[in-house]
């Protein structure tokens, strides 16, 4: 019970430290400008006008989220050992592993935060353009939110045991290749090499893949979502999130802090 107080305390402080960050603010405003912008946009089409404006803004939506769960994730634990705050967090009977959950659980609440308001420009845009909102746009924006739980652990998991600019590195290259995964695995089976192959299905198996998390086209559309669409890539995030944190764990707990 303790250990669930604790990770609670420091996943509240993570968002309040969050919200005290001019760059989300910063991020913010950006992705309200794209999203007004994307109406002016869309107003040089005479056909699709709507759905070009709600692409637009579903790119925006995206684009800002991710940037906000990479720039906040990389430098949450190299923050607290800067300021050496985290000698005297750990000083008390808390565990690293505690601690790095409690991270985890408030930046994944901060990216949640800050896509709801996004989601929230973007509904009061389409209803203002008289573009159409559906169910399909809300199993889009939820998927986006469910991504963020593998985004925010693939970044911990890096900036448990390496510099920021590393860690930004590594997490954006894992981001573009997660959302690549299934079109690897594709060239590798049109190859005649069984080598190759055996690459691609291995390289497919370890990188997340983020392409499932993407319904932009089928919200925009009007396309039918089969419930399988969503259910199995949350059950997936769950599970590839909890192997992100396992690892983040134990490397974490073998970092020399002084």
């Amino acid at each position: 019970m303790t250990a669930l107080v604790s990770c609670g305390a420091i996943a509240r402080n993570t968002v309040r430290e969050a919200l005290r960050n001019r760059l989300m603010y910063g991020i913010f405003t950006v992705s309200v400008l794209v999203t007004l912008g994307s109406v002016a946009i869309s107003t040089l089409s005479y056909v699709e006008g709507t759905r070009i404006m709600q692409d637009l803004a579903f790119a925006s939506m995206r684009m800002f989220t991710v940037g906000t769960a990479i720039l906040l994730g990389i430098n949450l634990l190299h923050r607290e050992v800067e300021r050496r705050t985290l000698y005297t967090i750990l000083s008390r009977p808390l565990s690293r592993t505690v601690f790095l959950l409690g991270k985890y659980l408030g930046l994944v609440a901060t990216t949640w935060l800050m896509l709801l308001c996004m989601a929230g420009v973007f509904g009061a845009v389409s209803v203002a353009a008289g573009a159409p909102i559906h169910m399909g746009h809300f199993a889009a924006v939820s998927l986006l939110a469910v991504e963020m739980w593998i985004l925010v652990g693939v970044a911990i998991l890096f900036s448990s045991f390496t510099t920021p600019m590393l860690a930004s590195l590594f997490t954006i290259s894992i981001y573009v290749m997660g959302h690549l995964s299934q079109n690897l695995l594709e060239l590798a089976n049109a190859s005649s090499d069984p080598a190759v192959q055996r690459v691609g299905g291995w390289l497919h198996q370890l990188l997340p893949d983020l392409a499932r998390y993407d319904l932009s086209i089928e919200a925009v559309h009007g396309l039918a979502i089969p419930a399988a669409a969503w259910g199995w890539p949350v059950l997936y995030a769950v599970l590839y999130s909890s192997l992100l944190l396992v690892f983040a764990s134990g490397l974490f707990g073998r970092r020399d802090l002084r």
